[in-house]
């Protein structure tokens, strides 16, 4: 079950909010095909508890404004920043619309404890960066969200899941949630997240797309 964690004086702190979830140059493309790994979410039944704790930590929609404890941790976030808006270049041509999607991925990904390259991999495995991707099973945007989450856990609204924050929002409560439930493990959870679990295509291929996306 999601526990809450407070952020390192490395990474910044959050305006207005605790994180609330924790876990104990791009070149070349990947060898996939994204019809031989494509799949979903598996709805399964949740318990009270978990699904009060996911709604919990979907509900809040302030805008993610990053903030910073001391002057280092604010130059490692820019440093980050202006290295992964370089590589994103040609998948997003403009500066303000890459800066948007980069500082809501670096802001979801960290209130969710999740590594930000592996949530980049996932998202270049799942949409290849494209906001209004829709799958053959119907998963939705950037992260390619199954519609029943919002029933779920949301609102029910699951036109919602095409607007940037909340679809990253979703997926990476979702996957926090996944990697929790398999203790951790990236390949299992992974495959749970793709609806796949143990299969090898899946997390084998966000795992080599996350290396592409590494930092530092």
């Amino acid at each position: 079950m999601p526990t809450q964690a407070s952020p390192s004086p490395a990474t910044g702190k959050f305006s207005r909010r605790k994180c609330l979830l924790s876990l104990p140059v791009l070149t070349g493309s990947l060898l996939f095909s994204e019809q031989t790994i494509a799949g979903a979410q598996i709805e399964e039944p949740l318990i009270d508890s978990v699904r009060t704790a996911l709604s919990s930590a979907i509900a809040n929609q302030a805008p993610p404004v990053p903030e910073f404890r001391d002057t280092e941790s604010r130059l490692a976030y820019l440093r980050w920043l202006g290295a992964m808006s370089e590589r994103l270049k040609k998948k997003k041509p403009e500066w303000l619309a890459r800066k948007e999607f980069l500082q809501t991925v670096w802001y979801e990904s960290k209130r969710a404890g999740l590594d930000l390259a592996l949530v980049l991999g996932l998202i270049q495995v799942e949409s290849n960066f494209r906001k209004f991707a829709v799958s053959p099973v119907g998963a939705r945007g950037y992260m390619q969200v199954m519609p029943f989450w919002t029933r779920v856990i949301g609102d029910g609204d699951a036109t919602k899941l095409f607007h940037m924050q909340t679809n990253l929002r979703f997926g990476c409560v979702i996957l926090r949630h996944y990697l929790d439930r398999e203790k951790g493990d990236l390949f299992m959870g992974l495959g749970r997240y793709n609806g796949s679990r143990g299969k090898a295509a899946y997390p084998d291929a966000v795992l080599g797309a996350k290396k592409l996306w590494e930092f530092g």
